[in-house]
């Protein structure tokens, strides 16, 4: 590839949208790290074999995509430009495909059902799924080949970096503040005010700042950060660059999980590309602007999502993050300056400048133009994962309620059970029960509620869930990710985690739960950094909304939800009709009776594995 120049923007970008004119369809293949896992290179390859042996390769282009969102149906298939969404592709399934695309027809038992009524739906614009859905950071996915630059410059990649080369520095900063985006790493601090931060300090102290993209996507359940880097990496790198220039930057890391190969690749072949066309390096786009980008692989600790932590493992030390102040805008990578920002914020930076501050912030709840603190801007991604009929990928606008995203958008809960708790935040966060469904999903209603907006984790949970299990799940995560620098967040996640561990064995005592929470306030206040700040939001959320739950299993010995194993036993009621599927699926043989007799459990031998619970179609087996 030539170094490029600003005005070559357009000619790249003609000759792209004119070379996939000349097909007649493109058939995307969504190949984000779902798909992948269930086979989607297998298709890709397959279609692109099919279409050659036909002749038909100069007609249909086959285009591997990032991750649609849509992760509970895949494979995924999208005929472009009609929008024919096809769900869970097999590779027996693709002469039909070529088939039907030929007749201009589509294959019905590939296409999605709509759970309420039943019908096919064609066109991926008319699912649900979709639809309360507003695409910012995750505006290219599905659209492009992430491993193409010439695909993203198509889309108007670069153009607003060109935008910015032109622009004073303090502008382009003051253009990021008025549209209110706040991090969407977790913080929710305002960019702007970050970047001005830095910027001021740089030039008082005559050093060159630093910039970093955190893609340290640590939550359980949680794969916003990846999904938009595997989908569209040059959004990320374009948001850097746009940063660099605003705050005098010359070089710039993005600090990524091992556990995110596939992710790793594309954004290593998106810099080498940027590179090649002059878009980092030196003299980008012909201007005296200069900026580099290096990737540095981080070893899977969660407490390396803090950015001091982050900037620690960085300069090769130890995960652990340091005292503030200085906040790293002042004194960070080196001790200099240094803005980190997570990936989900620079893939929002580019659409800032080419829309305008003010159409981002006319996005979102509250009123951002006397203060950048003021109100949520724009849209968040989340992970929407769990007891829900749609797990998957979403970008709503804030103030959405939770009502709209679990139920109008994620198709509500499964196999008829009644909804208990949705967890927003990541470990860290709160559990919100039914009562909240109404709640503006937004940085500060969520704050208010006991939870937080965190980086965009949401787990749905039934009625089958107990909610003193969860706490105890999350607080055991936090306690193995602690860095175990700071005695609070130290010793007060093993102590919680004890207590929760006494409560599901049914060895609960009175002042239990009074301690937790004491417990809970010293760690918020002493701990070092926000990991133990906010790593009793479960406990004290549930506390708050669920207590019930805990005085049964302290007082009674008993857990309502029926998960605790020492505190339930299972048994067959008058439903049974003796089909004998329980006892088959049995690990231990603790299930005895005859075809079509009532069966029996044998409590001594019953390991409480819940399997014949699972199994049983007829609401034979009773958890008590």
């Amino acid at each position: 590839m030539n170094r490029i120049q600003s005005g070559d923007l357009n000619n790249i970008r003609e000759k792209r949208v004119h070379e996939i004119k000349k097909f007649k369809a493109a058939l995307m293949v969504c190949a984000g790290t779902g798909c992948v896992s269930a086979g989607s290179f297998k298709l890709k390859d397959l279609l692109e074999k099919e279409l050659k042996e036909r002749n038909l390769d100069n007609e249909y282009m086959v285009v591997p995509t990032g991750c649609n969102g849509f992760c509970a149906q895949g494979p995924i298939m999208v005929i472009q430009p009609d929008g024919i969404f096809y769900q869970k592709v097999k590779p027996e399934d693709i002469p039909e495909i070529i088939n039907k695309l030929i007749e201009g027809k589509y294959v019905d038992k590939l296409l999605y059902k709509d759970i309420e009524t039943g019908n096919y739906i064609p066109k991926m614009e008319n699912i649900k799924f979709f639809g309360k859905q507003q695409l910012i950071a995750l505006r290219n996915k599905g659209i492009i080949n992430p491993e193409n630059i010439e695909d993203a410059i198509a889309r108007g990649a670069y153009n607003s970096l060109a935008k910015a080369l032109e622009m004073n520095q303090q502008d382009i900063i003051d253009e990021v503040k008025r549209s209110g985006i706040r991090g969407r790493g977790g913080g929710g601090f305002p960019t702007g005010v970050k970047w001005e931060i830095a910027f001021k300090t740089s030039q008082e102290k005559d050093v060159i700042p630093y910039i970093i993209c955190n893609a340290d996507e640590g939550d359980p359940g949680a794969f916003m950060d990846r999904s938009i880097v595997e989908a569209d990496p040059h959004t990320v790198i374009e948001g850097m660059l746009i940063g660099a220039k605003a705050i005098g930057a010359s070089e710039g890391f993005v600090y990524i999980r091992k556990e995110y190969p596939l992710a790793l690749e594309r954004l290593e072949i998106a810099i080498s590309q940027a590179e090649e066309m002059g878009l980092l390096g030196k003299n980008i786009l012909g201007s005296d602007f200069d900026f580099d980008i290096k990737t540095h692989r981080g070893a899977g600790a969660f407490v390396c999502g803090e950015e001091t932590a982050l900037i620690s493992s960085i300069q090769g030390k130890a995960g652990e993050p340091r005292q503030k102040p200085p906040v790293p805008a002042i004194s960070g990578l080196r001790g200099k300056p240094t803005i980190i920002n997570n990936v989900e914020t620079w893939a929002n930076i580019p659409v800032i400048l080419d829309k305008g501050a003010g159409w981002f912030a006319d996005i979102g709840s509250g009123d951002v133009s006397d203060s950048p603190w003021n109100g949520s801007s724009g849209t968040k991604v989340f992970s929407l994962v769990g007891n829900i009929e749609h797990t998957g990928l979403v970008e709503i606008p804030m103030g959405i309620t939770l009502h709209e995203i679990i139920y109008d958008i994620g198709g509500g809960i499964p196999n008829g059970r009644k909804f208990k708790a949705v967890q927003t935040g990541g470990p860290s966060g709160g559990c919100l029960p039914a009562s909240h469904l109404d709640l503006s999903v937004d940085f500060d209603s969520l704050t208010k509620a006991g939870s937080m907006m965190g980086s965009g984790g949401m787990i749905v949970m039934d009625d089958k869930t107990c909610m003193v299990d969860v706490a105890k799940y999350f607080i055991s995560f936090l306690k193995d990710e602690s860095c175990g620098k700071c005695t609070p967040c130290r010793e007060g996640l093993i102590a919680l985690y004890q207590i929760l561990d006494r409560i599901t064995k049914g060895e609960g005592k009175n002042g239990d739960i009074e301690l937790m929470e004491e417990i809970s306030q010293t760690m918020s206040l002493a701990s070092l950094c926000a990991l133990g700040q906010t790593a009793a939001n479960p406990v004290l959320s549930t506390i708050k909304y669920f207590r019930d739950e805990y005085e049964a299993h302290i007082k009674d010995k008993k857990c309502p939800a029926g998960v605790c194993k020492e505190l339930i036993s299972y048994s067959v009621n008058d439903n049974c009709t003796g089909c004998t599927i329980c006892s088959k699926k049995c690990p231990v043989n603790a299930i005895s009776g005859k075809v079509k007799e009532k069966h029996i459990i044998d409590p001594e031998l019953c390991i409480k594995c819940n399997v014949c619970y699972e199994v049983c179609k007829f609401d034979a087996i009773e958890v008590r």
